[in-house]
């Protein structure tokens, strides 16, 4: 079996105050509240045994000739009650408040691409925690006020002696009949049972400012429900859903979007209408437009959340090269590469510096 004196790191002559303050420097790094690791519990449990043993001295002067180590000690009063009397537990904290500031909510709605874009505003209704009218948040029949407790006389704790290894300690705990609250509420509410409080829908006017996104939350101060007691609200917090649009694709204030071309019109060159969030809008393609050519039209993106202003949109070329010919569309293609002095075996490798390796390059180096 260990040796106590070892145990608490004094020596065989160290005096009680030097075994006390060893036991004290111990018992706060090895208390299970400290550390939970099982092997530390049991390393607590023997610094405990010994200086139950070393501070008692006549089981010190017993242990020294070689006798028993506990002695038919009793640990009355517990690790708990030990540390309480270190760390403070005995002392007087006060009645818990009655009245408490109510908890923070979260609600999520979805706004379309469109709402995101420009805002919008929206009335919603929620479940929450409201002042109970009857009593007015005071808990009582017809507003009566708590009144003081008979047993903690307000402190809302009670004291009782402990016997533990140091000897009796006084400890506090909160009071019972009262629940710690030092008041007790003689006729409560029948509404809300005491509470202060009840449960009932409420409407919220939401302003859902431009620009925002997925993940952005707009606050509601006070609108939250209603603490206890018929405490302070807490905030609502709006959280914003986007859903996806048909065709427009959003990254931060850019909109994009793929438009398909006829190979003839993007050899040429054509003007065709497109639709955006704000209605019909021309996109200008130039003759020679090439597969995958962006075409930017300024101030059609989304709108900006906090610098404000627009984006813009970027449009997407797509040639439609067709896939089934007629004969004679066949023989005027024909005639067409002639003309260009075209043959079916023309083609070349490109440099990395464009084309779709630049656009795979890039895919694999965001």
């Amino acid at each position: 079996m260990a040796d106590h004196y070892q145990t608490l790191g004094v020596s065989r002559e160290a005096s009680a105050d030097e075994i006390k303050r060893a036991y004290r420097k111990l018992a706060r790094e090895l208390h299970p509240d400290v550390n939970p690791d099982p092997a530390v519990q049991d390393k607590f449990k023997e610094i405990t045994a010994s200086y139950e043993t070393l501070s008692d001295p006549q089981k010190r002067q017993n242990y020294d000739m070689g006798g028993s180590n506990f002695g038919g000690a009793n640990f009355g009063g517990g690790f708990s009650d030990i540390m309480d009397a270190f760390f403070g537990g005995g002392g007087s904290r006060g009645p818990r408040p009655r009245m408490r500031a109510g908890q923070d909510s979260l609600i999520r709605i979805e706004v379309s691409l469109f709402e995101a874009c420009f805002g919008v505003e929206r009335d919603i209704s929620v479940e929450s925690a409201i002042v109970c009218s009857k009593c007015e948040g005071s808990g009582g029949i017809d507003g009566e006020q708590p009144t003081m407790c008979n047993v903690c006389k307000g402190r809302g704790e009670t004291q009782h002696v402990v016997r533990s290894v140091i000897g009796q300690v006084m400890t506090s705990r909160p009071c019972r009949p009262c629940g710690g609250y030092g008041s007790v509420i003689d006729n409560p509410c029948r509404e809300c049972a005491g509470e202060g409080r009840v449960r009932a829908r409420q409407d919220l006017h939401v302003k859902v400012p431009a620009g925002v996104e997925t993940g952005n939350r707009i606050q509601l101060s006070g609108r939250g429900e209603v603490g206890h007691g018929g405490g302070p609200a807490g905030d609502v917090y709006v959280e914003i859903v986007e859903t996806e649009h048909e065709y427009l694709i959003r990254d931060r204030d850019t909109l994009h979007m793929s438009l398909s071309v006829s190979m003839s019109a993007a050899a040429i060159g054509t003007k065709v209408s497109v639709e955006s969030l704000d209605g019909p809008v021309d996109v200008q393609i130039k003759a020679g437009t090439q597969n995958g050519a962006p075409v930017v039209i300024k101030g059609k993106g989304m709108g900006r959340l906090r610098n404000g202003g627009r984006g813009d949109l970027i449009v997407h070329i797509e040639v439609a090269t067709p896939t089934k010919l007629s004969r004679e569309e066949e023989e005027l293609l024909k005639k067409f590469a002639k003309l260009r002095g075209e043959s079916a075996g023309d083609a070349h490798v490109k440099s990395h510096d464009g084309g779709i390796f630049s656009k795979i390059k890039g895919a694999f180096t965001k």
